[in-house]
Formats: C-alpha cells, sequence, structure tokens
C-alpha cells in the first residue's frame, strides 16, 4: 500500500506550498484516482513520491516503511512508475526499452532468465504493442511512446504502479484500453494510483477519488461521492452539471458553454 501522510511540500523560490498537508492511501486490489485543475498539485505528489522533491513537513510509506531513505533499485522492486514527461536518450529498440522494466530485479551482472524474458513478452501482450517490436523507440508517435512506457512499466513486476496521466496522446480506443488494463491489474491485487484529468473516465473505473484544489485535498471518497457538481464547480471554476453515464450509470460531469447562467 502507498499512503501520503499530511505531506507538504514547496518548490524553491515559491511563496505558496505546492501541497499543504495532503493525505491519501493507495491500497492493494483497488484503482486510487487523484485528479483536480492543472496546478492542483497532482504531479508533485509523483515527483515528491520518487524522490524528486524534498517533503517540508510528513512522510510517504510503501507497506509501511518511509519512502525516505530507501534505496532506489528496493523501491522500484515494489513500485513501477511512470511519470509524466520522458524523452528517449538511446535510439532502443522497442523489445530492449520494454525490458529495462527488469532491471531492478537483475543488478549489474546479472543475466536476464526466462522469467524476465517471460515478463516482457506478457507485458507486450497485456498493452497491445507487440506489433511495435521491431521498431526504434524514436520512431514511436506520441501514442505508441506512452503505450510503450506503460509495458516498461507493466514489465517491471511491482505489486504497486503509479502512473501520472498515461493517457496523454491517446485516441480513445487506446484510451479505454489503458484504463481497462489498469482496472484488471487493480482487480490482480495489485496497488494502483493513477493522476488523471480525464474525469468522466475515472469515474468510470476508479474505487476512490482524490480531488485536490491549490495542493489541498478539496473532496475525498468513491465516485460518487466525490462527483458532486456544487464540489466540481467550485474547483474547476466553470459552470457544470453531473448526469449520469447511461452505459455505466456512473457520474458525468459535462461542462457548461460559460453563457449558460446568463
Amino acid at each position: 500500500m502507498i499512503a501520503f501522510h499530511e505531506v507538504s511540500v514547496r518548490y524553491p523560490r515559491r511563496e505558496i506550498a505546492a501541497l499543504t498537508e495532503v493525505s491519501l492511501m493507495a491500497p492493494r486490489g483497488a484503482l486510487t484516482a487523484v485528479v483536480g485543475p492543472n496546478g492542483s498539485g497532482k504531479s508533485t505528489l509523483v515527483r515528491a513520491l520518487v524522490g524528486r522533491l524534498p517533503l517540508t513537513a510528513g512522510e510517504i510509506t510503501v507497506d509501511d516503511r518511509p519512502v525516505d531513505g530507501a534505496s532506489r533499485r528496493a523501491l522500484a522492486t515494489r513500485i513501477a512508475v511512470l511519470v509524466q514527461r520522458e524523452e528517449p536518450a538511446f535510439a532502443l529498440g522497442v523489445r530492449e526499452y520494454v525490458a529495462l522494466g527488469r532491471y531492478p530485479h537483475l543488478g549489474l551482472f546479472r543475466a536476464p532468465s526466462r522469467t524476465d524474458h517471460a515478463a516482457v513478452e506478457r507485458a507486450l501482450a497485456r498493452t497491445g504493442t507487440g506489433a511495435l517490436v521491431g521498431r526504434s523507440i524514436t520512431e514511436l508517435s506520441g501514442g505508441e511512446w506512452q503505450r510503450i512506457r506503460l509495458a516498461r512499466a507493466v514489465a517491471q513486476g511491482a505489486e504497486a504502479i503509479v502512473l501520472d496521466e498515461p493517457t496523454t496522446f491517446l485516441d480513445v480506443g487506446h484510451e479505454m484500453g489503458v484504463f481497462e488494463l489498469l482496472s484488471r491489474l487493480a482487480r490482480e491485487g495489485h496497488a494502483v494510483l493513477l493522476v488523471s484529468h480525464q474525469l468522466n473516465l475515472v469515474a468510470r473505473f476508479a474505487d476512490h477519488i482524490v480531488l485536490l484544489h491549490r495542493g489541498r485535498v478539496a473532496a475525498s471518497g468513491r465516485p460518487a461521492d466525490v462527483m458532486q457538481g456544487a464540489v466540481l464547480e467550485r474547483v474547476y471554476e466553470w459552470p457544470l452539471v453531473v448526469t449520469r453515464d447511461p452505459a455505466v450509470g456512473a457520474p458525468s460531469l459535462v461542462p457548461l458553454r460559460s453563457s449558460a447562467r446568463d
């Protein structure tokens, strides 16, 4: 389980904190989603988790053990993290790139085993990226690159997976495919923590939603508890209504024209 305990973060030379006393839990067997408008602190949570930002207060734990001070390799065997921005540094082949997910299990001197090769093949199959094998990662479109990065995270075989806007650049079919995969991973017992701006898809798939606003938790609970018109309208500062998705019955946000109230 991943847990943030009253976490506060302030960027250098910033007067206002990016996060203030944020607490949330992402347990095994559930898809936990963090949502909120731009600048609300969603990506800051992920950066703090992977050690890119120091905490000014609070603590982050994985299975009740503090992240601070843990070795990067030990942490990587338990958590796979897909950050929002990453550019390929070398022209690796697709399979070779996905195989990087196995590195925390190998160390410097052990060659990949059958288990490692099998994990890579399963990741390619589960993310629907097998057809991209044989190409260089520098030849991929933005959407293909996102899917290959997800395949690498799946190949890592960690019990927890953290993703920051994983459906950026994806069309509706592949976007749905990613959410379906994350839902399956959660049902299989993984702890899945997803940062997303896709509120309607999150409402369909998430077990628990945490809504951030200006670095603080504005609402937290089941999709139906968080997807309340008055709450979302205040946080997003835009007129909207919340209806029901006719296909699955989940809450669905419908933004209105700004003149709708005139």
